[in-house]
């Protein structure tokens, strides 16, 4: 809540709405009544017709009601509306006996007319009626896990309203189970497994279902038992239930479970956790829980498989609206999960069932006992624009969105302070106050104060407004065609605004706050001392300028238009200090090195230069890069600035040297030489002193011999190789080439076959003289 409010808070103010401390008025240039009460709880206005000058804005009339008895208001003209309250309805608190309805809290109905950011505190009774009713509902899981359970509660009826009569003196019970939704993956679906999702041992099985109403509620504890005595167990696959579907039910089916005007508990009795919204997406169900009751002819949730899980926000709201209390009666497995649950749902319980909730009653009991004991005061459906705080019975806590009283006995009657305030104007707006779990609330009519309820004198043609106009609280409402403060001015062919403009310097404000403007002219005030503004717009005076010493200007010059002018032998912005440098002058004989001006004989440095006399900067460098070519013009007579170099180098004194000490700069010349130097500040800005080197590191020229040879070698190597590498291509070639041919003679075969066309020759001669011999 606090988070709530902070941010409404925050919302105004970027909208342009205000939030005032109580005591405070914003001095703003408002001309009218109603203007000034808006601009802040302690703006009041004067209505006395001679409380301003001639000429004096009608702002001066808006101011703390201490400022203006100062300036001479009487109290009878004095406009403060203040905070008012009417009750509308205040009955007595009351036990509600022979037949009426008990009274547990006063008022019961309040109008309030609250001025803009004026908080408003009243008092809030609190009494618990002895013999306030009770409705119990009683909501149990009956999956399989709770079969014991279920033949417990068969017997609950009877002995659960004994004991709640003996606290209240009536009391109701009613009955409503569930276990989860119909679909994959929270319940089997298939259509044997819908019909009986218990083990097959199990002979009495409910089918699967989401949640069904039973039993509305009644004062008859047999009927409970006969009832629940008809209900069987049924089961589903995953561990957490549908809890919060069920109570989402329980809660918005007021007509059909029948509950009463009365203190409401809905008992949730469960051995696991439950489901909650963006489960259903898990079996495709996309559309969210709608928050209304679903219920068919049957009694059964008919939107189960359809809307998702309300979230556990859902849940907590409508149980507050519904006034309704939860009790979770757990098992001891799943109770750290409830009661974390508990601590998000307002006026709410955790008790722990016994593994048979043969417990249940005691437990209900105490949860009661507990819940209607401890007292939480709150409101619901709070405009924007309003904000409420309580402190809690005893009056310790205080500004806190809720109020809280515990240990509240019955017939003890306890009083709440509630603060309400309106942030800003608005229309009438309504909310409800009351405490949480009873039906009972006070209704809270907030109206906003705005408006001015002056001792206006009627008459349109008034002397006071030159017969040109009425008088509304105190100032004049002139005729069409005419304005001014006393009507004065005509406007003929001209239009307000033209002339308002006039009247504006740099389209700022009219006359700078200091003068009216009367037809286009602005008419000046008279300032504190008695004296008059003046100027074209009223910008100028001779009484706002420095002081020194509690004087103005220091006695030593004269104010004009908010500035000093000295007399001889004086300076400072307030004439405070007589002329002399000598505290500024170096050894040089300049004024703060020439790096800043003497303001009564103290050097006020410029360019980040620093310390008495302007003698140091850190965030200075030294150019060296920048002074390259007027060093190359300098000391070498070459460069860049070689023609114009007297002009384009005179902030440098160059000096060459045979040899430097040190060297601050090394910079190459335009023919890639390297200069070294070093250069020392003068007085001023940007000026130095240099010493260059005479000799300058250039470096050696090509020999050409050398390149032109190495280059002939080089090419010739080049080619030499490429010829070798040309030849050992060729040579692997060949020798693949051969290779191949070698190894298709040796696999060659020629054939054995004759001509059958060859004959042999048919005479042989030998040679006589052949002997054989080669």
């Amino acid at each position: 809540m606090h988070r709530a409010v902070s941010l409404q808070i925050l919302l105004l103010l970027l909208c342009g709405g205000h939030v005032h401390s109580e005591d405070e008025c914003i001095k703003a240039s408002v001309a009218t009544c109603d203007a000034c009460i808006k601009s802040g709880p302690g703006c009041v206005w004067c209505q006395d017709l001679n409380f301003t000058k001639r000429g004096e804005l009608e702002a001066v009339r808006c101011d703390t009601l201490s400022e203006i008895l100062k300036r001479g208001c009487p109290r009878s003209k004095i406009v403060n509306p203040p905070n008012d309250q009417r009750k509308i309805r205040d009955k007595p608190l009351s036990e509600g006996k022979q037949g009426n309805s008990p009274v547990q809290i006063q008022p019961q109905e309040i109008y309030l007319e609250l001025r803009p950011g004026k908080p408003h505190t009243f008092e809030f009774k609190f009494k618990r009626a002895e013999g306030y009713p009770v409705d119990l509902y009683y909501l149990m899981d009956l999956s399989y896990s709770m079969n014991d359970d279920l033949k417990n509660v068969k017997n609950l009826g009877i002995e659960l309203l004994k004991n709640l009569k003996k606290i209240t003196g009536s009391a109701r019970i009613g009955f409503g189970s569930f276990v989860d939704k119909t679909l994959l993956p929270f319940t089997d679906t298939n259509e044997e497994k819908l019909q009986k999702p218990c083990p097959r041992e199990e002979t009495q099985c409910e089918p699967a279902f989401g949640y069904k109403h039973v039993l509305s509620l009644t004062d008859d504890g047999e009927s409970f038992r006969k009832m629940v005595s008809l209900q069987r167990i049924s089961g589903n696959l995953d561990t957490p239930e549908g809890s919060l579907d069920a109570i989402m039910q329980a809660v918005t089916c007021v007509d059909e479970i029948g509950w009463g005007n009365s203190t409401r508990l809905l008992v949730l009795a469960t051995d696991a956790g439950f489901h909650m919204a963006g489960d259903g997406k898990l079996a495709g169900i996309l559309e969210p829980n709608q928050e209304y009751c679903q219920l068919d002819k049957k009694n059964m949730y008919i939107k189960s498989n359809l809307w998702d899980y309300p979230s556990v926000g859902q849940i907590a709201r409508k149980l507050e609206e519904k006034n309704i209390q939860p009790i979770f009666a757990v098992t001891e497995k799943v109770a750290d999960v409830y009661r974390e649950l508990s601590q998000l749902i307002p006026k709410s319980e955790v008790g722990v069932l016994s593994n048979d909730s043969s417990n249940v009653v005691k437990l209900i009991v105490d949860a009661y006992n507990k819940l209607s004991s401890n007292i939480i005061v709150t409101h619901d459906n709070l405009p924007n624009d309003i904000t409420v705080t309580y402190t809690d019975c005893e009056g310790k806590k205080e500004h806190s969105d809720k109020g809280t009283c515990n240990n509240v006995n019955i017939g003890k009657e306890v009083t709440f302070s509630v603060t309400v305030k309106a942030l800003t104007c608005t229309d009438e707006k309504t909310f409800n106050i009351g405490p949480l779990g009873f039906n009972e609330k006070l209704t809270v009519r907030v109206k906003t104060r705005c408006e001015c309820e002056c001792d206006n004198e009627r008459n349109t043609q008034h002397e006071h407004c030159n017969k040109q106009g009425s008088v509304v609280c105190g100032t004049c409402r002139c005729n069409p065609g005419y304005l001014g403060q006393r009507c004065e001015c005509s406007l003929g062919k001209k239009d307000e605004a033209a002339l308002k403009a006039q009247c504006r310097k740099d389209n700022g404000t009219e006359c700078e706050g200091r003068g009216d403007c009367e037809c286009g002219v602005c008419k000046c005030h008279l300032t504190e001392a008695g004296n008059s503004y003046y100027g074209p717009h009223c910008e100028c005076d001779d009484e706002h300028c420095e002081k020194y010493q509690n004087k103005l200007c220091g006695g030593n010059g004269d104010c004009k238009c908010g500035e000093c002018k000295c007399k001889d032998g004086f300076e400072g912005t307030a004439c405070q200090c007589k002329k002399s440098n000598d505290g500024c002058l170096t050894r040089s004989g300049s004024e703060c090195h020439g790096r800043g001006k003497c303001m009564c004989n103290q050097c006020s440095c410029e360019r980040g230069y620093k310390g008495p006399k302007c003698e140091t900067c850190h965030t200075c460098s030294v150019p060296c890069q920048k002074s390259g070519s007027c060093i190359e013009c300098l000391g070498f007579g070459s460069g860049p600035f070689q023609k114009n170099c007297t002009e384009s180098c005179s902030h440098l004194k160059a000096e060459t040297e045979e040899k430097l000490l040190k060297s601050d700069c090394r910079v190459k010349d335009h023919e890639g030489c390297w200069m070294s130097f070093t250069m020392t500040e003068q007085d001023g800005f940007d000026k130095y002193n240099v010493k260059i080197l005479k000799t300058r590191e250039c470096p050696e020229g090509p020999n050409v011999g050398a390149i032109v040879g190495g280059s002939l070698a080089g090419v010739a190597l080049i080619g030499l190789l490429i010829l070798l590498l040309i030849k050992g291509l060729i040579y692997v070639k060949d020798l693949k080439e051969w290779k191949r041919f070698e190894k298709e003679q040796q696999r060659r075969k020629w054939a054995d076959g004759e001509n059958p066309l060859f004959q042999k020759a048919t005479t042989t001669v030998a040679n006589p003289t052949f002997t054989g011999d080669s």
